[in-house]
């Protein structure tokens, strides 16, 4: 009778064992598949942000995006997209301060807005913006500091 109890005993020990290597495997791959999930929603995120500044380029004048110096009526023409650009260039700010952007994409996100900000058009729009509103603390902090802070690192 004894042995049976062993066997019993040690039995239920081995299938309580595999039950937690079971159990331990299925958490692991549950982290593992939210990890990926949330990995692909902010990849999707991302390119979502990438997709409107596209539209957006796709508005702006093709030449203040080449780097030409625009006439003023081109100018007047161009301002609106050109102010939503700025609207759009701080939102990306804003979204990396709170870590809602991977540093991959930020650091190639701020070097587009470097480039565009030494543009002849965009450099005269966001003087003029400057001077108008106090709107755009994120995109101001970032020329203040000649690009060189990460926003996720501002407190």
């Amino acid at each position: 009778m004894s042995e049976i109890t062993d066997i019993v005993s040690a039995t239920g020990s081995a299938v309580s064992a595999i039950a937690a290597c079971v159990a331990a495997v299925g958490v692991w791959y549950a982290r593992h598949q939210l990890k990926t999930s949330k990995e692909i929603a902010q990849l999707q995120f991302e390119d979502a942000l990438g997709k409107e500044y596209r539209e957006l380029a796709g508005e702006l004048s093709k030449n203040a995006l080449l780097g030409e110096e625009l006439s003023d009526a081109k100018y007047e023409q161009a301002f609106d997209e050109l102010y939503r650009y700025f609207d759009l260039t701080n939102e990306q700010i804003s979204l990396r301060q709170r870590g809602r952007i991977s540093p991959e994409v930020w650091r190639s996100w701020s070097a587009g807005i470097r480039a565009n900000l030494a543009l002849p058009a965009f450099r005269r729009a966001w003087s003029e913006i400057k001077e108008r509103t106090v709107a755009f603390e994120e995109l101001r902090r970032l020329e203040r500091e000649r690009f060189s802070s990460d926003p996720k690192e501002w407190h």
